[in-house]
């Protein structure tokens, strides 16, 4: 597993002027989904899968998103989310979470992931196990206000941890590495997932 912290201090200001509007929702996974779609787009490598000793890449992105039940954890996929804007992505997950929730997801609703996100909000970090066949997964804690040292100063900042497991028998750690700072470009300079 690879762990980077990441300040989100920009996109929490971002998701929380656009919220602002009762009918738009957008928390901080669907910001998470939307910059993981957009990096997977530019590190393809990751938007594969392992299938008879051969690695399959991907064209579409398939975002499996780990949703909590009472009686456990079920994944259901995000269609295609390359294309889709985060606001979206937000209508997609919310229909899905309260299928799942209310026992209506139907069973192609959790299959043919791509990559998946796990958020888990109680922690700081974690490391997600991977999806068998999938060739990573991302997990993020919970976003924490601490002091960040920012051109010479000391600033307190929204940051996240992220960490990201990837299966090393088909990417290994330079392609980890370059994902994870892209995701950290596009979370810390934001407003491109906004549009």
């Amino acid at each position: 597993s690879f762990f980077l912290e990441v300040d989100v201090t920009d996109a929490q200001r971002l998701r929380e002027q656009v919220s602002e509007d009762p009918s738009v929702v957008v928390t901080m996974p669907h910001v998470l989904i939307k910059a993981c779609a957009t990096a997977l787009g530019e590190v393809p490598a990751l938007n594969s899968v392992m299938y008879n000793d051969s690695i399959l890449v991907f064209e579409e992105i398939n975002l499996g998103v780990a949703v909590a039940l009472d009686d456990g954890l079920v994944v259901p996929v995000i269609r295609n989310a390359e294309s889709m804007s985060v606001f979206e992505i937000s209508d997609a997950t919310h229909d899905l979470a309260v299928k799942a929730r209310e026992g209506r997801l139907m069973p192609d609703a959790t299959v043919g992931g791509t990559f998946t996100i796990s958020v888990l909000g109680r922690v700081d970090g974690f490391t997600p196990i991977l999806n068998t066949g999938q060739t990573a997964i991302l997990g993020a804690g919970r976003v924490v206000e601490k002091p960040v040292a920012r051109d010479g100063e000391v600033a307190v900042r929204q940051m996240i941890t992220l960490s990201l497991t990837v299966d090393h028998q088909a990417v290994d750690g330079a392609v980890a590495a370059e994902f994870l700072e892209l995701l950290q470009e596009l979370l810390e300079s934001p407003s491109d997932l906004f549009r």
